[in-house]
C-alpha cells in the first residue's frame, strides 16, 4: 500500500454537487455516494411537442453532453395516460437523490390542447433504475383550500435542501388575473405528495410573472434561472445563500443569447470540469440553444458544437454512470450512431478502490475482485468489499465481506491490500483471505467467495523478519505452487518476505521465513504467478501518491527465489498522453483453459487525480488491461487504457 506520513443537473444543487462529486479532503466515514469521476455519460429527459401524443417523457443519451442520441427511436419511455390525470405530461425534470441511486422526476400534468389555463396538477415519480417508476398525481386545487381561482400549475422541479434535509419541489402557479409566481413545498418522505401547503419562493421586485424556475448551487450561492413571462419573455437569474429566506438578489440582464422567445432553461455542470452548460428551449423555432459559462453570469453560444437526432422541448440533463448507461441501453438499445469509442470499461469498479486482488473461482465459475476500499483520508478505510463478474466488464457489488472495526478487534483500522486463495479441502471449497490491518497481516476464512469471512482471531504476521529494520508488515500475497501443491505467503513494504503456509492455511512455518527483496526498485505489492515453468514476481515501484508509481517484474525457478531481473522489466507505467497516472499494485488473471492473461491494477482517479496532490494516493480506481508474453516468456509492457476489456466474454 504505502508508508503513512503526518501530514443541478450535473445539474444538481451544489449541496448535492458536493455530496456526490467532491473528492473531500476532510475525514469521512464513507466516500461520496457517486464519485464525479464515475459519471461517463448524460441523460436528457424531454417531451417533444404540443400534440397529445407528443406530451410524454422521452430519453436521449450523450457521451459528452454535446452530442445527443434519442433512445427508443424517440418514442415515449413512459405512458402518459397511466401516470397523469390529463393524459399528457410536459416539462420533465429529473434529479439524482442524496443516496446516489434513487431518482426523482416531476412533470407538468397537462394537455395543451385543453388550453394554457387548464391544469391544476403535477406528477411525482420515483425510481431506482431509470426504467421503472412509481407515480403520484398531486392536484393542488383539490388538496389545498383557497385555490378556487387556480388556473395553472407549471414546470415543477426538485432540489435537495440541506438546511432541512428534505426534497423541495418548486413550480409556478397562476391564480385568476394575477401574475405567475414561483412556489415551493417539501415532498414527503416517500415522494408521493407534499407535506406542506405551497409558499411563495421568489418575490421579483417588479411583481410581474415568472415561470420555469431552475436552481443550481455554486459555492455557497443558489442561482435561480427563471423566465420573465409576459415581461420581456427572457431568462434572468437571482441569487441567494438560502433557498427559503426570500432574500434573492436580482440581476436585470437577460441570459439567453438570442432574440427569439425562449423558455425551459436547464443549467448543469459538466463532470470533471468547471464549465457550466445553460440550455433553453427556443420553442418558436423548434430547437434548443446551448451556451456555456464558468461563472454563471457570462454565457457563450456553443450551438455549433451541439448535435441531436431529435427535436426536444423543455427538458433536463443529468450525468449518469456507466452502469446506468448500460441499464438504459439494455432496455432500449444503443442508438445506431452513438460513438463506440465513447464506451469505456476502465475503471471496472464504480467508486474509489485500490490494490485489487483478482480470482477466478472454480465453485461459482465467476471472476472476483477484492480491493482496498479507497477514498478515505490517509488510507483510513476499515472495511473490505468484494465484486463479482461473469464477463470481466459488468461487476456486481457483493457488499462488505469483512469490517475490521466490527469483526477484527486486534486491528480495527487501515484495511489494506487483500489477497485470497480458493482451496478444495476434503471435497469442500474454502476461501482464505489475507489482508493488512493496523500494519499487521491477518487471515479470515469463509465457505463462499463473497463471505462472510471470519477472522482467525490474531495476526498472522506482526513482526519483521530477521535482519529487516524498516518498512511495514503489509501487502500480503498468497500463491499455491501448481508443481508441488504447497502454498506460500508473501508480504512487505520496503522488503519482500516469503514463508510457506501450513496445510491449515492460517499459519506459517516459521523456519521457512525468508527475505527475497529483488532489487532497489521494490517498494510493495508483491504478486506471484506461474506460467510455462517460470515463476513470475511482480511488485510496485515508487510511492502510491506518485504519478510514477509503476509495476516491475522478476523471474525465478522456484516460488522462493532467487529472483532474476530481466534486462527490460517494466510491466506497467503511466501514460501522460492519455492522462493516466499512478498505475500500480496489481494482480494477474489467467482466463480458464486459455493462455490469455490480464493485469488488474489501480491508477489515480481519472481524469482529475493528477491535480489532487497526495490525495490522489487514496482516491484511486481499479482497471483491467491485457497482459502478454513474448516467445521467450518475457512479459511485454502493458499499456494502461481507458477502454479496458472491450468486449464482455464468458
Amino acid at each position: 500500500m504505502k508508508i503513512i506520513r503526518t501530514f443541478s443537473c450535473l445539474y444538481l444543487t451544489v449541496s448535492s454537487f458536493f455530496f456526490f462529486f467532491a473528492a473531500s479532503s476532510r475525514a469521512q466515514d464513507r466516500p461520496a455516494a457517486v464519485a464525479e469521476k464515475d459519471f461517463t455519460a448524460y441523460l436528457f429527459v424531454y417531451f417533444t411537442g404540443n400534440q397529445k401524443m407528443e406530451e410524454a417523457v422521452h430519453y436521449a443519451i450523450s457521451a459528452d453532453a454535446y452530442h445527443y442520441f434519442a433512445l427508443n427511436h424517440d418514442q415515449p419511455v413512459l405512458d402518459s395516460r397511466k401516470i397523469s390525470s390529463t393524459g399528457g405530461v410536459r416539462d420533465p425534470h429529473i434529479l439524482r437523490g442524496e443516496d446516489g441511486k434513487t431518482f426523482y422526476m416531476v412533470l407538468t400534468d397537462m394537455v395543451s390542447a385543453n388550453g394554457w389555463d387548464s391544469n391544476r396538477a403535477m406528477v411525482l415519480l420515483k425510481s431506482t433504475d431509470l426504467i421503472h417508476w412509481s407515480s403520484t398525481v398531486v392536484n393542488i386545487q383539490q388538496q389545498y383550500a383557497g385555490q378556487e381561482d387556480l388556473l395553472r400549475v407549471w414546470a415543477p422541479q426538485t432540489i435537495f435542501d440541506p438546511e432541512v434535509g428534505k426534497y423541495m419541489i418548486y413550480w409556478s402557479m397562476k391564480h385568476g388575473k394575477g401574475p405567475d409566481k414561483i412556489y415551493y413545498a417539501y415532498a414527503n418522505a416517500d415522494f408521493t405528495g407534499l407535506e406542506s401547503e405551497p409558499k411563495q419562493l421568489f418575490f421579483p421586485l417588479n411583481g410581474k410573472s415568472c415561470i420555469d424556475g431552475d436552481i443550481i448551487k455554486k459555492g455557497d450561492t443558489y442561482y435561480l434561472f427563471y423566465k420573465t413571462e409576459g415581461d420581456g419573455n427572457g431568462i434572468k437569474i437571482a441569487t441567494s445563500p438560502s433557498l427559503t429566506s426570500g432574500n434573492w438578489k436580482e440581476y436585470h440582464d437577460y441570459k439567453q443569447q438570442t432574440t427569439e422567445a425562449v423558455e425551459g432553461s436547464c443549467v448543469f455542470k459538466l463532470a470533471n470540469s468547471d464549465t457550466y452548460i445553460l440550455m433553453y428551449d427556443v420553442y418558436g423555432k423548434g430547437r434548443y440553444q446551448f451556451t456555456q459559462s464558468h461563472d454563471l453570469q457570462n454565457f457563450t453560444v456553443i450551438d455549433r458544437e451541439i448535435s441531436m437526432d431529435f427535436h426536444p422541448r423543455h427538458g433536463t440533463v443529468i450525468p449518469i454512470t456507466r452502469k446506468e448507461w448500460k441499464v438504459l441501453t439494455n432496455q432500449w438499445g444503443i442508438p445506431d450512431k452513438y460513438p463506440q469509442t465513447a464506451i469505456k470499461n476502465n475503471p471496472v469498479l464504480a467508486g474509489y478502490y485500490a490494490d485489487p486482488e483478482v480470482l477466478y473461482v472454480q465453485k461459482t465459475k465467476k471472476y472476483y475482485i477484492y480491493p482496498t476500499s479507497d477514498g478515505f483520508d490517509n488510507w483510513s478505510g476499515a472495511y473490505f468489499k468484494a465484486f463479482s463478474s461473469d464477463n470481466l466488464v459488468d461487476w456486481k457489488d457483493e457488499g462488505i465481506i469483512l469490517d475490521l472495526k466490527k469483526d477484527v478487534p486486534w486491528a480495527g483500522r487501515n484495511a489494506w491490500a487483500p489477497a485470497i486463495e480458493e482451496k478444495k479441502i476434503n471435497g469442500r471449497y474454502r476461501y482464505f483471505y489475507y489482508y493488512s490491518g493496523a500494519q499487521k497481516i491477518g487471515v479470515a476464512v469463509a465457505d463462499e467467495p463473497n463471505g462472510p469471512f471470519h477472522d482467525s482471531g490474531k495476526p498472522l504476521i506482526d513482526s519483521k523478519p530477521a535482519g529487516v529494520h524498516g518498512g511495514q508488515e503489509i501487502d500480503p500475497d498468497v500463491f499455491t505452487d501448481p508443481q508441488t501443491g504447497k502454498s506460500y505467503l508473501y508480504w512487505g513494504n520496503g522488503y519482500m518476505a516469503v514463508a510457506e503456509l501450513n496445510e491449515d492455511m492460517v499459519s506459517i512455518k516459521p523456519a521457512t521465513v525468508k527475505v527475497i527483496t529483488p532489487d532497489k526498485t521494490f517498494r510493495e505489492g508483491t504478486y506471484v504467478f506461474y506460467r510455462k515453468g517460470i515463476y513470475y514476481f511482480l511488485w510496485s515501484e515508487d510511492d502510491t501518491r506518485s504519478p510514477d508509481y509503476r509495476v516491475r517484474y522478476g523471474i525465478a525457478k522456484s516460488p522462493t527465489g532467487p529472483i532474476q531481473i530481466p534486462k527490460t522489466n517494466l510491466v506497467l507505467a503511466k501514460d501522460e498522453q492519455k492522462g493516466i497516472y499512478g498505475t500500480g499494485h496489481n494482480s494477474i488473471l489467467k482466463v480458464p483453459d486459455k493462455d490469455e492473461w490480464y493485469i488488474v491494477y489501480h491508477r489515480f482517479s481519472y481524469p482529475n487525480g493528477i491535480q489532487m496532490g497526495d490525495a490522489a494516493g487514496y482516491h484511486r480506481e481499479v482497471c483491467i488491461d491485457p497482459l502478454s508474453f513474448d516467445a521467450e516468456g518475457h512479459i511485454r509492457q502493458s499499456k494502461p487504457s481507458l477502454q479496458g476489456v472491450v468486449k464482455p466474454f464468458r
